[in-house]
């Protein structure tokens, strides 16, 4: 089954593809989208649209995970905008009927760390050690959405992907 994670946002959003065949799990691409701040917001998320959507067709995934929104009522502005990046995702997603899954940060990060508060820095360690990988991968973005598609690639099989897709 292929994973594709991605961390949603309006600068830089991170995406890491994986290959999950059981136990064995292979990191199969990884990177960001950076996107032009001083651009309006629907320019942004036209690039945003534009640079999934090639990356969809690339890899060609089974199902998309996102994280959850969450966001402290103190910074409700931050949510929304993150809101338009999130439905950016869940469009391109749903105009090739694959299934989006989402888990919560606290999931996650236990998942990947068994620590559901761990930081930025342990969630990158955890990731490199289970893939195997030289360095750490960065930017946080990048290690972030790697670790939402290893989080799914613990929780869903292809069956329920199948079951559920379709």
């Amino acid at each position: 089954m292929r994973i594709l994670g991605i961390d949603p946002g309006l600068r830089c959003t991170g995406y890491g593809c994986l290959d999950s065949d059981g136990p064995r799990i292979t990191l199969v691409e990884a990177g960001i989208f950076r996107i032009d701040a001083k651009q309006p917001l629907p320019n942004r998320l036209a690039q945003l649209h534009a640079d999934l959507d090639a990356t969809i067709d690339e890899l060609a995934p089974d199902v998309i995970v996102v994280e959850t929104l969450y966001s402290h009522y103190t910074r409700a502005r931050t949510a929304i905008l993150m809101g338009h990046a999130r439905g950016v995702i869940l469009l391109a997603a749903g105009t090739r009927a694959l299934e989006v899954i989402d888990y919560t940060a606290t999931e996650v990060k236990k998942a990947i760390t068994g620590h559901g508060h761990a930081d930025k820095h342990q969630v990158q360690e955890s990731v490199m050690h289970q893939l195997g990988l030289q360095q750490r991968p960065e930017p946080f973005d990048v290690s972030d959405a790697i670790a939402i598609a290893l989080c799914a690639s613990r929780r869903v099989t292809p069956t329920s992907v199948i079951s559920e897709a379709g």
